[in-house]
């Protein structure tokens, strides 16, 4: 059986109660094997999983929406890679931090903004914009944060006078002709999220707290799709399907290259890069509410893995662990055969 690993894996996270079930397709060549396992929901009562089921993808809003709109711009010279982030953002004052540093994580932004969660999304823009950054990182060190890709979102907002999430609907959902995709999804059309203070799961509202306040201006989060529309972008990047108003192949191809200041931090643009070997890439992203997408061009090899791992509740300690062995796991079994 083709994924042995994996599948058995996923089943493990499953059977074990890591997530509820899980939505997921393995791609080889021109295969692609769709699969369900486990539940929607537990909680307050038992739901089953359905096709074309929509999950809150969190942080894969920024590589399929926002990350796919600013790859197309700077092919359209509207941006570039190493301008100062001031001379979009007047507001946002440092003059060293540039486009790559945001979608490198290399950006040194730090900080903490006070009560956060509470603020208006003006406010929290501001707040955003003033965070201080780090010059012991600032080009030197990959720190992980959903602050780059919102500023990114911002900046894409000054050129296309829109908010993000609808250029990334007008850009790339629609031209991609993906099925399921949207910032709106109908509440019974989604997946269950974490069970709120009266018990009810929250339903085809975005998790991320940045997300809910920001709405159609967060270029982090916010994205609802199936694994059928994440199928369909995958097999794009895999090459295997041409969408040019979308990105080219050209473009599509730089994804799978080291885009930090030094060339050595494994970063790409927007995406996490791995090397199976100095020549053999692989591009993956994951997202909090249990989302992964993991891309081998060279052995035109998928995954795409959606689950709602945060219902009822938030198990970093568990799923996290179980995360790093399927990502070990789709590894493996895709590894290059000698």
């Amino acid at each position: 059986m083709q994924f042995e690993r994996t599948r058995a894996q996923i089943q493990q996270m499953v059977t074990n109660q890591v997530i509820p079930g899980a939505s997921y397709a393995l791609l080889t060549g021109a295969q692609v094997f769709e699969e369900r396992v486990g539940v929607a929901q537990v909680q307050p009562t038992r739901l089953p999983l359905w096709a074309h089921a929509r999950y809150d993808l969190a942080s894969l809003t920024k590589v399929i929406g926002t990350t796919t709109v600013a790859l197309q711009l700077l092919a359209q010279g509207k941006l570039a890679i190493d301008r100062p982030v001031h001379d979009y953002l007047p507001d946002f004052e440092n003059r060293r931090v540039t486009l790559r540093h945001l979608m490198t994580h290399t950006s040194g932004i730090s900080g903490y903004i006070p009560n956060r969660n509470q603020l208006a999304a003006p406010q929290l823009l501001r707040a955003v914009q003033a965070l201080p950054i780090s010059d012991q990182n600032l080009g030197h060190r990959v720190v992980y944060t959903d602050l780059g890709l919102i500023l990114t979102g911002l900046i894409i907002e000054q050129i296309e006078h829109a908010p993000i999430q609808t250029v990334i609907t007008q850009r790339v959902l629609r031209p991609l002709a993906l099925p399921d995709a949207t910032f709106h999804p109908q509440a019974e059309l989604a997946v269950p999220t974490v069970c709120q203070a009266d018990g009810q799961p929250l339903r085809g509202t975005v998790h991320d707290p940045k997300g809910r306040i920001l709405g159609a201006h967060c270029g982090s989060a916010g994205l609802f799709a199936s694994v059928a529309d994440l199928v369909r972008f995958s097999r794009l990047l895999l090459g295997q399907l041409d969408v040019p108003t979308v990105l080219t192949q050209t473009q599509i191809k730089q994804l799978y290259q080291d885009w930090t200041p030094n060339g050595r931090l494994s970063r790409s643009f927007g995406w996490n890069l791995w090397y199976r070997q100095p020549d053999q890439p692989v591009i993956f992203h994951t997202g909090y509410t249990g989302t992964l997408i993991m891309l081998d061009r060279q052995t035109q090899s998928g995954l795409v893995f959606l689950s709602n791992r945060i219902h009822p509740v938030v198990d970093d300690a568990r799923f996290l662990p179980e995360r790093r062995r399927l990502i070990a796991a789709w590894l493996a079994d895709t590894l290059p055969q000698n």
